[in-house]
């Protein structure tokens, strides 16, 4: 690699963007707590039922063997593009828009957006929900009182985020080290109560039925977890959205790996334990979170109190960072005239309000709307998952499209290697979106279209270009995808 591709790795705190004084540089520490925190949120805490309910521990440990290597692809992905590209702000929104252009960038930042307060939709259902162990009226998680609790919640999480990224992150640091405490714990009364006999117990899962239903094939049952696998994944480029607001651009790397391989060592050992617990169609049948409820088993009532509590913490953790990533993956488009730059105005403690309040809006309206439809948690995870798959293919592909033109690689050196890395990556961002369905794919197409709305504001806001060629057939997909998406709503073959 070329002197003058890492000076400004190393040496730049925002690639030429000047920071305000409100806006203090993220280091190491903070980076990888963004990173491990918008991982570890509600979904290892649920993970032993809803795998249980997928696959058996042989396709169990096949489709970690895919994830890990996939998402580690991944990883690799975000540490090379920030070092190669380290004016390219935003992550998953500034790949996309330098490799394919605006639109393609606003879809990225636009599907990320939804997905992120989709999610954070989903962790205040589950935390209402949680709170059903302790307060009986709160079970379920969408009742009125378990919806009053959660706005409560959201709201001051906003105010939070309104007093400025870096004292957010200096919290969010904090609650990350509070929630990884109960998980440790219950890995040590795993490991201690592990039954190999049980663990391997109809190993391929081929006389295991979950309700009545087989599993299927390995393929199928290897298919069938890979969403859960992606969601408690999401977060993984959180260091990459905040790379302008980093200390050192080499930190966002190292904060990637390093947040990856701690979150995926916990996933592993949470996960695979549990198979040696208790039978696997009767952990498919625990109420979440499962882990509460494998603790009881273990230990008693007070395991399934204290993992309820630090299920609590987590969650609270959880918002907080994906609040912090939602506003960021709006503030970096607006500044780029991609999104309306209204969404880019910061208050005095350097928060972008518009966004955060936008943010705290779309999640108080669909709270609500969980009062009146059957809407589980799972089915919001579902969603948000599928609608953050397209940012991840369009950051793989960036590298391999540097990769092949030889942009950033006049000396040779690594571009096989980015190109195999790159390639991997690719490979397994298109293979979750075979595996998300076609369903999800509609339904974010209906987004994208609300999205296009405010592209074509922004674009008339600074008088540019509204569309491309390219850009208008694009356009006309999304607008496909999303009448497909109505009817199917309307003739009930979509329910997502």
């Amino acid at each position: 690699m070329t002197t003058h591709l890492i000076r400004p790795a190393e040496n730049s705190t925002d690639a030429g963007h000047h920071r305000s004084p409100a806006q203090v540089g993220l280091g190491l520490a903070a980076l990888t707590a963004l990173v491990v925190g918008s991982m570890i949120g509600s979904g290892i805490f649920a993970l032993p039922s809803q795998m249980a309910s997928s696959a058996a521990p042989g396709p169990l440990l096949i489709g970690w063997g895919i994830t890990g290597v996939g998402m580690l692809m991944l990883a690799f992905v975000f540490q090379t593009l920030v070092v190669r590209k380290p004016d390219v702000d935003g992550g998953v929104y500034g790949y996309a828009r330098a490799g394919f252009g605006d639109y393609i960038g606003m879809t990225s930042a636009w599907g990320y957006w939804v997905s992120a307060w989709v999610g954070n939709v989903g962790y205040l259902v589950l935390l209402a929900s949680t709170l059903g162990y302790f307060w009986p009226t709160f079970e379920g998680g969408n009742t009125v009182s378990a919806i009053v609790v959660a706005s409560a919640v959201l709201w001051i999480v906003n105010w939070v985020a309104l007093r400025g990224v870096h004292n957010a992150a200096v919290v969010n640091t904090i609650v990350t080290i509070a929630k990884v405490v109960p998980i440790l714990t219950f890995i040590a009364v795993a490991a201690v109560g592990f039954k190999a006999g049980i663990f391997s117990t109809d190993f391929w899962g081929t006389s295991t039925s979950i309700d009545g239903a087989s599993l299927g094939t390995t393929l199928d049952q290897v298919k069938n977890m890979m969403l859960v696998t992606v969601w408690v994944f999401i977060g993984i480029e959180g260091a990459a959205v905040y790379s302008q607001r980093s200390a050192r651009r080499s930190d966002v790397g190292k904060a990637t790996i390093m947040g990856f391989l701690g979150v995926l060592a916990l996933l592993l050992m949470v996960n695979l334990l549990a198979y040696g617990l208790m039978h696997q169609a009767k952990i498919a049948g625990l109420s979440d979170p499962s882990m509460a409820a494998l603790m009881k088993h273990e230990v008693g009532s007070w395991g399934a109190g204290f993992i309820s509590i630090g299920l609590l913490i987590s969650l609270l953790g959880a918002l907080l960072a994906w609040v912090l990533l939602c506003v960021e993956i709006l503030r970096l488009p607006a500044r780029d005239h991609v999104l309306p730059a209204v969404f880019g105005h910061e208050n005095e403690h350097g928060a972008p309000n518009v966004a955060i309040w936008l943010t705290s809006i779309c999640v108080q309206a669909m709270l609500v709307w969980t009062l009146f439809n059957s809407s589980t948690y799972t089915q919001l995870i579902f969603l948000a998952t599928s609608l953050i798959l397209l940012p991840y293919l369009w950051s793989a592909a960036y590298q391999v499209l540097l990769a092949v033109r030889g942009e950033t690689y006049e000396s040779g050196h690594g571009r096989v290697k980015d190109l195999i890395v790159g390639g991997l990556a690719l490979t397994y961002a298109v293979w979750l979106v075979y595996a998300g369905g076609w369903e999800y794919i509609l339904v974010a197409g209906l987004f994208y279209l609300v999205g296009t709305v405010f592209f074509v504001w922004a674009r008339k806001e600074s008088k540019q270009v509204m569309f491309t060629a390219v850009e208008k057939v694009l356009v006309g997909v999304v607008a496909l995808l999303s009448v497909a998406a109505v009817v199917g709503f309307i003739q009930g073959f979509v329910s997502v």
